[in-house]
């Protein structure tokens, strides 16, 4: 019935549904369902912008999940959901419970699903962007850079996922200074973009802007020119073939 009235916009409704029915769970111990409907709750909260008590009830659910099953997948995907909960607030006292929210979502997935794994490789990814917003962007493509291999196998090559985590690590890259390096992950970014958008997508198109950009500072331009001239040939050997040129076409 709390679906009806989340269904029909009546979030008041719902919950009330949500609580009398853990009055009713609680007297026969149905922990699984408890859970469940705390769940529920913190859904219904959530998308009421009632942050801190959709938290509430998922901290609630999480230690039942706990208890029934220690590194369990539904303890994990609970973490998952209390990390970006927590990530979302504007309060800063909630970040150290998001990045142990996190960690704990990450461990438990790659231990029950694998490190290859969507939901491992997408909790990694929920994890940098969090990194990022905290100012911590090494730790960000430290992860990224670790996943890369992983994103390739288990996406291909040319995904949207290993576009994505080019871009993560060559903006940090370039945050960093280091534009030599961003210029070369932004590029590799930028083929696969191009493949999978299109020139004319705004992925495409704002990638190609960043990469324009450094491709004009000093380390880049300069390294451009050198290895223009690394792959020229040797002045002696455009010598020598144009003299054979020549002879040749006197002998005719």
């Amino acid at each position: 019935m709390d679906k009806v009235y989340q269904r029909q916009g009546r979030p008041e409704k719902a919950l009330s549904q949500c609580e009398r029915a853990l009055e009713l769970l609680q007297e026969g111990a149905q922990l699984s369902r408890i859970c469940f409907v705390y769940r529920n709750m913190a859904a219904i909260e959530q998308a009421r912008g009632h942050l801190d008590r959709a938290i509430e009830h998922l901290q609630q659910a999480h230690s039942i999940a706990l208890s029934q099953s220690p590194g369990g997948l539904e303890g994990a995907q609970i973490a998952h959901s209390l990390a970006l909960a927590c990530s979302s607030t504007s309060e800063p006292h909630h970040n150290d419970s998001a990045a142990r929210f996190f960690e704990e979502c990450i461990s438990a997935y790659r231990s029950a699903l694998g490190p290859q794994d969507t939901l491992t490789l997408s909790a990694q990814d929920d994890f940098s962007h969090f990194l990022l917003l905290t100012g911590q962007q090494e730790s960000c493509a430290e992860i990224q850079r670790e996943s890369l291999s992983l994103k390739k196998s288990t996406f291909g090559e040319l995904s949207a996922e290993v576009a994505e985590a080019l871009q993560l690590i060559g903006g940090v890259e370039m945050a960093q200074g280091q534009m030599r390096h961003a210029y070369r992950t932004l590029k590799k970014c930028l083929d696969i973009q191009s493949m999978l958008y299109g020139p004319q997508h705004k992925k495409t198109k704002a990638t190609q802007r960043t990469v324009d950009m450094l491709s004009q500072s000093p380390e880049v331009s300069e390294r451009r020119k050198e290895s223009r001239l690394e792959t020229r040939p040797p002045f002696c050997a455009v010598v020598s073939s144009a003299s054979e040129v020549t002879s040749s076409m006197s002998n005719s």
